[in-house]
């Protein structure tokens, strides 16, 4: 079960530019998408905590992945408690994310030196999240706060902030181009990634297609890559 450090979490982030994100009930279903984006160019995994014995699930996900991806870094998504982000911490999640921001997870994290991705959608939580530590917000959702425009004009006054933006993120030029034009450091894609026919249909290859056609359109706007 690989570790890795916070700083290296953060700046693999950066240098990806998207963290996918998912959830099943089945582990085996759950191992084909993250291969999937594995060999699509993903180093970035978001498994969200959205279901009835989804730490069984990672835990047994994580422990494969140390042998199948060992270049993959694999958090938790979903978090909006302390307790619920150490369980998962002890189980290996190398990075945190939620939907909120919350104190006492920063504290959990922040002791564990593990990365903390809070949900922001005011320029004010965002500024908050920055004074207990974050090197990184997650503005959510991203679609309905205000879009690209919301991210430019934080950036205006805010221009040290890095954002994380999920919610209306799709695999298209159009709409990537749009959210990196307007100063995103990442994007975290869902649905959009991951289309039911898809998994319904097991076309994992669909996926891995997707990845790197989505990776190919953000690396034209990180810079130093």
């Amino acid at each position: 079960m690989a570790k890795f450090s916070r700083m290296h979490v953060y700046q693999t982030i950066e240098n990806t530019g998207i963290v996918p994100v998912f959830y099943h009930a089945n582990v085996e279903i759950a191992k084909k998408v993250v291969k999937a984006c594995y060999d699509g160019g993903i180093r970035v995994f978001e498994f969200t905590n959205r279901g009835q014995f989804a730490h069984e699930v990672f835990t047994e996900l994580i422990k494969w992945i140390g042998s199948e991806c060992p270049e993959i870094i694999l958090g938790i998504g979903s978090i909006v408690d302390a307790p619920t982000a150490a369980i998962y911490i002890q189980l290996g999640a190398n990075f945190v994310v939620g939907p909120l921001l919350n104190t006492e997870i920063f504290k959990v994290c922040n002791r564990r030196q593990i990365a903390y991705i809070p949900g922001c959608a005011t320029a004010s939580e965002i500024g908050f999240a920055q004074e207990l530590g974050a090197e990184i917000v997650k503005v959510f959702p991203g679609g309905n706060v205000g879009g690209p425009s919301f991210v430019k004009n934080i950036k205006g006054p805010m221009p040290w902030t890095r954002i994380m933006v999920t919610g209306g993120v799709e695999p298209t030029e159009e709409n990537l181009s749009d959210w990196f034009k307007s100063g995103v450091t990442c994007v975290g894609m869902g649905s959009n990634l991951f289309p039911k026919e898809v998994l319904k249909n097991n076309d994992w290859t669909k996926i891995t297609e997707l990845c790197q056609s989505s990776l190919s359109i953000v690396q034209k706007y990180i810079p130093n890559t």
